[in-house]
């Protein structure tokens, strides 16, 4: 070999090292290809990952169920309920077959229409989400209860399509909800690995929209990151404790099927294959929380702070004994416990994607708006989330730190196939 010819194993020319190569490649390099002699020899650099979605990061939108319900949690959601203006059906199926061609379109990370276009029109596509990758994007649609019969109006002939249970949620002891935060004729729910992509997401959705529905409130949430957590363990809320540590098995299809997904005879055809989704909005009161003891917090929610085991155990994931007694005879895990009172006899269960809301300062009271933005889905509301919360709302100690702002209900559609659109069953005789 001949002094500046290259060794790929092991790279030691009088002109460039491999990490001077490295250095050329730059960060983003996934490859390089080298020549016989010297820097002539460089003529291939591939793109970097960051401009390249990898299949990794696509979640499909097509198929038996809608995205976004047993797919992992992302680490963003924006959360939006509109009201619809249209006075047509045909308007209505317009606007969900529109939508449902620009969901496929930016689960794939692509605008929603051609970025280049007559410079004298606005392009369609908002374009903040140029150049970013999909980010895991999921969109899932819901309809409300107002969506098929409001003040008493059969809006678009589908009042017999109305599910039983999608009904508007009682009002709970101690709730102090607000319009602003409440109800929806229809919902959608973007998560994704990024805000922004979120965020896009449903601002093009909602663009779309304009002239058949309006948006009646919206909230963005978040969690902790996957590269701020590469183990990705149970997410820990404003409170710092670990929420969502006893959700179900989403890879148990026996499980879902008996606690998320609606069955064939649970109500209107249309809806087997989806779930009912519960959003309350749940202001949290930081400033007291922080100045209660650690015990305290601890038999407010009956487990660890730092392990996030029930109390009296070891591990997050360890069964809560609650006969469990201290040396002077009381409960390890306090009856009026957070995870006691969830937990009931064990045999209601809810899927939950809950994420904490920072709105920057409330001007009433000067201290932090924040909170949970507190999402479940499940299959039978009146025998999973309406019993749950009816005991927390009555005996819960965690009443004392938080307060219930806002309150939805929707019936999210079953998945959809290509060449259909999303709830095309509700308009089918």
């Amino acid at each position: 070999m001949t002094k500046n010819s290259t060794d790929l194993e092991g790279l030691t020319t009088s002109k460039i090292s491999r990490r001077d190569i490295l250095k050329t490649a730059g960060v983003g390099g996934v490859g390089v290809l080298i020549g016989a002699s010297g820097l002539g020899g460089l003529i291939s650099i591939t793109e970097g990952k960051a401009s390249n979605p990898t299949v990794k990061e696509i979640q499909p939108f097509y198929g038996k169920h809608q995205s976004g319900i047993t797919t992992k949690t992302q680490n963003h959601v924006y959360f939006a309920a509109l009201d619809v203006t249209a006075t047509q059906k045909s308007e209505l199926i317009k606007l969900l077959k529109d939508w449902t061609e620009a969901a496929a379109f930016m689960t794939e990370g692509k605008p929603v229409g051609e970025l280049t276009s007559n410079e004298f029109l606005p392009p369609k596509d908002t374009g903040e989400a140029v150049g970013l990758s999909a980010s895991n994007l999921t969109v899932t649609f819901g309809a409300g209860p107002t969506l098929f019969v409001k003040d008493g109006q059969d809006r678009f002939g589908i009042k017999h399509k109305q599910p039983a249970e999608l009904v508007e949620l009682p009002t709970f002891p101690l709730d102090a909800l607000e319009d602003q935060w409440s109800g929806g004729d229809l919902c959608i729910q973007a998560c994704a690995d990024d805000p922004q992509v979120a965020f896009h997401a449903v601002r093009n959705l909602i663009r779309i929209a304009r002239g058949k529905a309006i948006l009646r409130w919206a909230q963005p949430g978040f969690q902790r990151t996957k590269q701020a957590d590469p183990k990705e363990g149970t997410p820990r809320n404003l409170f710092g404790f670990k929420d969502g540590t006893v959700n179900p098995d989403v890879t148990d299809e026996k499980v879902m099927n008996k606690q998320v997904w609606v069955q064939s005879g649970d109500g209107p055809d249309w809806l087997t294959g989806g779930s009912y989704l519960v959003v309350r909005k749940i202001e949290m009161f930081i400033e007291v929380w922080d100045r209660t003891n650690l015990k305290e917090q601890e038999a407010t929610f009956g487990r660890y702070r730092i392990s996030g085991a029930p109390l009296g155990q070891k591990n997050e994931l360890d069964r809560p004994d609650f006969n469990h007694k201290t040396e002077n005879g009381q409960d390890y895990i306090p009856k009026d416990s957070h995870m006691r009172l969830s937990h009931g006899d064990g045999t209601k269960q809810i899927l939950r994607r809950a994420y904490s809301y920072s709105n920057g300062m409330d001007p009433k009271t000067g201290s932090f708006d924040a909170g949970l933005l507190f999402l479940c889905f499940q299959r039978k509301p009146s025998k999973q989330f309406i019993p749950i919360q009816t005991r927390l709302s009555k005996l819960d100690k965690l009443n004392e730190y938080t307060s219930h702002r806002g309150s939805a209900i929707f019936a999210c559609f079953p998945g959809v196939k290509q060449g259909s659109y999303i709830g095309e069953a509700i308009f089918q005789s």
